[in-house]
């Protein structure tokens, strides 16, 4: 499937950005993707060794999407996403040691070790999960939102989901009272294009998902998800109108996923010249790339940043592997609310 550039208002140049933010954010943004890409290459190669089980959805790709969009946000507003949901994990700052111990079910995990890939969790980031269910994360993030309208607060959500998501009832109920009841939540689709390995153009009607938004008389915008200046751009729009105006809006990002919808996945349904065309536009090479040109970052920051992320992963993986199992008793924890004494 061709890569079609997203359409909206004109957004924020790198220049713009420069000025308003800072080198120094920008040069994190970078340091933050590369995290998020390095970690998931070392989970696809511990994955391929025996050491995690279950499924491995990997957000090679991607990281533009989820680093431009929570770089919007504050630390006490929330994120809740799917089970492609380590890179958000980091983003919200959660500990890469215990990400990567859940990833090996160790108990010093973040859901120690007993939620895998697909339920990272953590509550002092506001990182509420992790969800296995298809779209099971929309309406608790839209109960969310209700939550911050009912104790009258000025967090917002962002709801992250693939467009394999946005056709079942459970998103359009959540679309439909979020509108209606004005809730501080911004919808992020991630538009990777392949859902679990059906094109866009056979499994949907509409190309523009983002059209949606229209029968719930909702904002509505189209993101290039594979450029951080762009998804920065529109987000923050959103969350100012969310927390200002508390409106919801639903967000379509482009994006493209290098790897297969998870690890047991060849990806046959599409070409190899396909994958390499959209290879030219991956964020880890061109987000530096366009740093250089601003001046901001040299060739040797750049090594010195890719060898520090490799150091913290490389430790992350260290501590994975040398954590214990849990308890058999942990079998029983956990499952319902405890009373505190």
């Amino acid at each position: 499937m061709p890569r079609k550039a997203a359409k909206g208002k004109k957004t924020a140049g790198a220049a713009d950005l420069l000025k308003e933010l800072g080198p120094d954010t920008l040069l994190d943004w970078y340091r933050k993707m590369l995290l998020v890409r390095v970690f998931e290459q070392q989970a696809a190669k511990a994955y391929s060794l025996g050491k995690i089980g279950g499924f491995l959805h990997l957000y090679i790709g991607q990281e533009a999407t989820g680093t431009g969009a929570i770089a919007a946000i504050r630390d006490e507003d929330y994120v809740v996403a799917a089970y492609r949901d380590h890179g958000h994990a980091l983003l919200k700052g959660m500990d890469p040691k215990k990400a990567m111990a859940e990833l090996y079910g160790k108990v010093t995990g973040c859901s120690k070790g007993k939620g895998g890939s697909m339920h990272f969790f953590d509550a002092e980031h506001r990182f509420l999960g992790g969800h296995g269910i298809v779209g099971g994360q929309i309406p608790l993030a839209t109960g969310v939102g209700f939550k911050i309208k009912y104790v009258e607060g000025d967090e917002v959500v962002l709801c992250f989901f693939g467009e394999g998501a946005i056709n079942q009832g459970a998103f359009h109920e959540s679309m439909n009272l979020a509108a209606l009841w004005k809730l501080p939540v911004i919808y992020i689709c991630e538009n990777n294009r392949y859902a679990m390995g059906t094109p866009l153009e056979r499994a949907s009607s509409l190309f523009d998902l983002s059209q949606k938004a229209c029968a719930y008389n909702m904002r509505r915008d189209v993101v290039d998800g594979m450029d951080i200046f762009d998804v920065y751009t529109k987000v923050s729009e959103a969350v100012k109108a969310a927390r200002q105006d508390k409106v919801p809006t639903l967000i379509e990002a482009r994006t493209y996923r290098f790897r297969g919808h998870s690890m047991s996945d060849p990806a046959h349904y599409r070409t190899k010249e396909e994958l390499e065309e959209q290879m030219k536009h991956d964020p880890i090479l061109t987000f530096p790339r366009k740093l250089k040109e601003l001046g901001i970052l040299t060739d040797e920051q750049d090594k010195a940043i890719q060898a520090e992320v490799k150091r913290v992963v490389q430790e992350a993986v260290e501590f994975a592997e040398k954590s214990p199992e849990p308890d058999l008793s942990e079998l029983f924890t956990d499952v319902y609310a405890e009373e505190e004494v």
